[in-house]
């Protein structure tokens, strides 16, 4: 398992179903950084506390709203129009490619908070990655399930 929570992402996400189990819970609510980050952490022993989820919730928040949700709308509303405009298409994966970036900067930043809280080896409870699902965890729990089955 990659140490580095990006590198951890990249080869979680590229993992059979795992895209569609994170985009199916993005769909419902859930973030796609924090639920890769619960997994992150649950797989690295951090020991879970509510505090420390309102404190990634309260450092997600502001970013994903004021960053990633605006380039994730923009891009996305251009899908139809650039199917069919070449060069509406090539500024649309400039847009991806910009809203990729602000995601690893905001898996950075996270990682930061995280990088000094104790770890205590416990395998199999999912505390992180179900508080981080929040509500969409309870709206698509096959997908969370599937996400719990290929983090084990």
């Amino acid at each position: 398992m990659p140490s580095d929570l990006w590198s951890f992402t990249l080869d979680f996400y590229a993992r059979p179903g795992i895209e569609q189990a994170c985009l199916d819970l993005q769909a419902r609510g859930g973030n796609v950084c924090l639920l890769l980050l619960g997994i992150w952490l649950d797989k690295r022993g951090v020991v879970w506390e509510a505090s420390r989820t309102q404190q990634i919730v309260e450092l997600a928040g502001p970013w994903d709203e004021a960053v990633v949700q605006p380039l994730r709308q923009l891009r996305t509303n251009w899908r139809a129009a650039a199917s069919s405009d070449a060069t509406l298409g090539g500024m649309r994966d400039e847009i991806k490619a910009l809203e990729l970036k602000a995601e690893r900067e905001l898996l950075t930043r996270l990682e930061m908070l995280a990088q000094d809280w104790p770890v205590q080896i416990t395998r199999g409870e999912h505390q992180w990655l179900t508080a981080l699902a929040g509500e969409a965890g309870g709206l698509s729990r096959d997908a969370l399930n599937k996400l719990r089955v290929a983090a084990d």
